[in-house]
């Protein structure tokens, strides 16, 4: 059985699934290599404009994999300290390659996001929630840290500084309607209709210009580690302006809305 399922159900939109149920969707290297290895393949395959993952069954992904992790890739000879960093590597990249994605990445959050899954969820570009769905930053109940894959970096941009000390610290868990309230999700939406719910917010963000999409992804990112307001201005305007000067986009969406009709922007392809 794949542990990773890969669908196109919606044109231009990928859905990438964590298939081990039994598991929640735990972090075992045999899940995170062919999920890393399928979200590099779909950042290169043009024809996906939105990307959306979940969890199969109740969870979304319970993190760390206490009963059967298996091993990371390429560590023959190696002893365990170096096995260790090369496994911290791994997972890592996993969260690094979703930030990389040249798509947006939504995660429907279908049911738990604990430890290195709620990470997980924070690398994603947007989140929706089920009402079932909840966070919890488990390595501090565990007797370690909670700060693990960038999560003491993701979550107070996310969240602010008070609030996420406030979660990391007590290893609580947040829920789906705590997380609307405080801004880790945009909405919590019937669980029946998530996936279709993202599927129509993929589709509706596949309509705009590819670069003017990418681009905006790129420095909403770069924001959150931008040293001064004025030199992330500078990186927008050279953004909007290359796509200005460079397409016609602007033009046909000022046409488009004389004519009371939907813009047809030709970068879209």
């Amino acid at each position: 059985m794949s542990f990773i399922v890969v669908e196109r159900p919606r044109e231009n939109v990928a859905l990438v699934t964590l298939n081990r149920p039994e598991r929640m969707n735990a972090m075992a290297f045999d899940v995170m290599v062919p999920f890393r290895e399928s979200l590099e393949a779909i950042s290169n395959d043009n024809s996906v404009r939105a990307v959306v993952i979940t969890g199969a069954g109740r969870g979304f992904c319970s993190g760390a994999d206490q009963t059967s992790a298996g091993s990371p890739p390429h560590i023959d000879g190696l002893t365990r300290p170096s096995v260790a960093l090369r496994a911290m590597e791994m997972l890592d990249d996993v969260v690094l390659t979703l930030r990389r994605m040249h798509q947006p990445v939504i995660a429907a959050i279908n049911g738990a996001a604990i430890g290195g899954g709620f990470c997980l969820s924070l690398a994603a570009d947007i989140r929706l929630a089920a009402p079932e769905a909840y966070f919890r930053a488990a390595g501090i109940n565990n007797g370690l840290t909670s700060s693990e894959l960038g999560l003491s970096y993701l979550l107070p941009r996310a969240i602010g500084s008070s609030r996420a000390f406030e979660i990391m610290l007590t290893g609580r868990d947040i829920d789906a309607d705590e997380a609307a309230r405080i801004g880790l999700v945009s909405r919590i939406v019937a669980g029946e209709d998530l996936l279709e719910e993202a599927f129509d917010l993929a589709q509706r963000i596949a309509m705009f210009s590819r670069p003017g999409i990418e681009l905006t992804k790129r420095t909403l990112w770069s924001s959150l580690d931008a040293s001064s307001m004025s030199q992330h201005m500078n990186q927008e305007g050279l953004g909007q302006l290359m796509i200005r000067l460079m397409t016609d986009n602007f033009e046909e969406a000022t046409l488009a809305r004389r004519e009371k009709r939907d813009p047809v922007f030709r970068d879209t392809r």
